[in-house]
């Protein structure tokens, strides 16, 4: 954002919208933070299925991956 603007500043914009426009403009960030995590889990998705592909990734139980961790210490 290039016009930054304080947080407190920001609450006192919504604050002067009409109920309506607030209930509008959770709902729209609510849907952007959702969209935004969507594509945040398709990424790592995407980035384990590469590192399946490649040979990179480790597979194991939950036991083989504590002991893999714990041996790192």
């Amino acid at each position: 954002m290039s016009n930054s603007v304080t947080f407190q500043t920001l609450i006192e914009y919504v604050e002067e919208l009409s109920l309506e426009d607030q209930d509008l403009l959770i709902e729209l960030i609510q849907k952007r933070r959702i969209e935004k995590r969507r594509a945040e889990i398709a990424e790592n998705a995407n980035q384990t299925l590469a590192a399946l592909k490649s040979g990179t990734a480790k597979r194991g139980t939950f036991a083989d991956l504590k002991a893999d961790l714990l041996s790192e210490e």
